[in-house]
């Protein structure tokens, strides 16, 4: 008897599935690892982001961009265009500073914190009201013992990969 209500139960969890997979596919919505994108989005326009501020190695708008385009296109199903796309990003590095974290009493600080800034424009040609121009920025912090030099190639990429989720989030997981 037990036997055949687990095979019941189990047709029932089968049939709820198939129905509710039938439902989200006739919404017209995309859905890619925790994006929502309208079925009318099929491209992406990252344009190259560039340096608007002092410091910072000299290929860190190069190291931001391929981060995006990398990140969109393993994270969505649009087509990566040059120009023109449904969705467009571009922007500027506007901020690269170490400044003390916190300090001691004898006015030195025992952690420095690298932070940059990235201000992004957001265009969704097909629907204006996404559209947005905000500035993303994350830290980073390091002891006072080690130099910029010595952490930056850690860190960096570690920044970078936070504010390129952000943007992503903001702009196709529509958070």
């Amino acid at each position: 008897m037990k036997k055949n209500n687990m095979l019941r139960y189990r047709g029932w969890v089968v049939v709820l599935c198939l129905f509710q997979a039938w439902v989200c596919s006739s919404c017209g919505i995309y859905s890619f690892r925790g994006t929502t994108l309208a079925s009318d989005i099929k491209s992406v326009t990252i344009n190259n982001f560039s340096m608007a501020t002092a410091g910072g190695p000299a290929n860190l708008a190069l190291q931001f961009n391929e981060k995006m385009k990398e990140y969109y296109q393993r994270n969505t199903n649009l087509a990566l265009l040059p120009n023109n796309g449904d969705l467009q990003l571009e922007g500027s590095i506007v901020g690269y500073e170490v400044t003390p974290a916190a300090p001691t009493s004898n006015d030195q600080a025992a952690l420095n914190r690298l932070t940059i800034s990235i201000q992004v424009k957001f265009t969704n040609n097909k629907d204006e009201e996404k559209n947005f121009d905000q500035s993303f920025s994350f830290f980073k912090d390091f002891p006072q013992n080690q130099t910029l030099s010595q952490v930056e190639s850690r860190l960096i990429p570690q920044i970078l990969d936070q504010i390129v989720q952000d943007i992503f989030n903001k702009s196709a997981g529509d958070w």
